[in-house]
């Protein structure tokens, strides 16, 4: 790439636990050939994602290529956070060939894209993409609305009544948005999930989109990157629904972090995290835990009820074992107490 060419980004988003960590990691481990850097948007104070690609860095990606950004929604944060970082990347010697940016799984990607339209950035950077990831079985059975049935007749039964939820809008956003859709964890949906999942797709979509099934993150790089979309410069053809000015705020969703203790068996907390997503309508809890006995980390993901665990690295001979979680839900299913009796109840399992 010459100093004059512009540097292509690809914006990656989706819901809650629709695997764009995973993506990003495949990426990293298969460049297609070019210098990727990574921009990580978390909710929340826990730098889980970001902490999981720098553990993945590799020479065409190394860790100071990796930059996190945890102030706030990515969008909302232009000026203070956004601009400067891409500008440090920038600089980078050598310069990346690619950028990813993950964005938070509650961020709406269209006031993204209109960053990359301030006069310091515009004439350096385009949006080569943007990448939505959908998670089959999620999508399939709702999940970004409480009751997508009922919400669905009442729709049906009067057009003229919005009974959209802020989950809704977030999803059909963040498909209006994309150029690519990625249908994640197919095997979870089954074939009638998915074409359920790819159905809901169409109906939202505001353009023909290409739809991908992918497992584990693990996609051809040639198809998702170098899309050259200029997505910066089509900014009608992705209609939104926080298009007015200062419409865009993340007031319907919260998130708390909850310190845990040591825990005797990652079963009790896995089923502590279930409980928790029936009871309290948590929408994704990520972090790590300590177990009695393990030299390792665990570092555990759920999306709603379903909960994925695994150890990912040893601790550190300086860092303390203790367990981190972050909890997001929308504002109002967010009791702080409750959620921390619940999580930590789990540390003292019955006999």
């Amino acid at each position: 790439m010459t100093d004059l060419a512009k540097l292509p980004v690809t914006v990656v988003t989706g819901f809650l636990g629709s695997g764009k960590t995973t993506l990003i990691r495949s990426l990293m481990q298969n460049p297609g050939g070019k210098r990727l850097a990574v921009v990580v948007n978390e909710f929340g104070d826990v730098g889980v994602d970001g902490e999981i690609l720098k553990s993945c860095a590799i020479p065409d990606c190394p860790a100071e290529n990796i930059m996190e950004l945890a102030n706030g929604c990515i969008c909302c944060t232009v000026a203070d956070d956004f601009i400067p970082t891409i500008e440090a990347l920038m600089k980078l010697d050598p310069r990346p060939d690619h950028i990813l940016i993950e964005t938070s799984g509650l961020a709406l990607p269209k006031p993204l894209l209109k960053a990359f339209d301030w006069p310091d950035i515009r004439s350096r950077i385009t949006v080569d993409g943007v990448i939505a990831l959908a998670d089959a079985e999620a999508v399939a059975a709702g999940r970004f609305a409480p009751n997508v049935a009922a919400v669905d007749a009442q729709r049906l039964a009067d057009d003229s009544i919005d009974h959209e939820t802020p989950l809704s809008e977030v999803f059909e956003d963040q498909i209006s948005c994309a150029d690519i859709i990625l249908l994640t964890k197919p095997d979870l949906a089954g074939p009638e999930g998915v074409a359920k999942a790819r159905e809901i797709i169409a109906a939202e979509a505001p353009r023909p989109l290409p739809v991908i099934e992918v497992a584990e993150g693990v996609i051809d790089p040639r198809v998702i990157l170098g899309l050259e979309a200029a997505a910066e410069d089509d900014m009608d053809a992705r209609p939104s629904h926080h298009d007015t000015p200062h419409d865009h705020d993340h007031d319907d969703f919260e998130s708390i972090v909850v310190d845990i203790p040591e825990q005797a068996d990652p079963a009790h907390l896995v089923a502590a995290i279930e409980a928790l997503a029936r009871d309290h309508n948590i929408l994704r809890v990520k972090g790590y835990a300590a177990v009695a006995g393990k030299p390792m980390r665990l570092l555990v993901q759920a999306v709603g009820a379903r909960v994925r665990h695994q150890f990912d690295r040893p601790w550190k001979p300086d860092e303390a074992r203790q367990g981190r979680l972050v909890v997001i839900a929308e504002h109002d299913d967010i009791d702080t107490r409750a959620i921390q009796a619940a999580l930590g109840a789990v540390s003292e399992p019955a006999e």
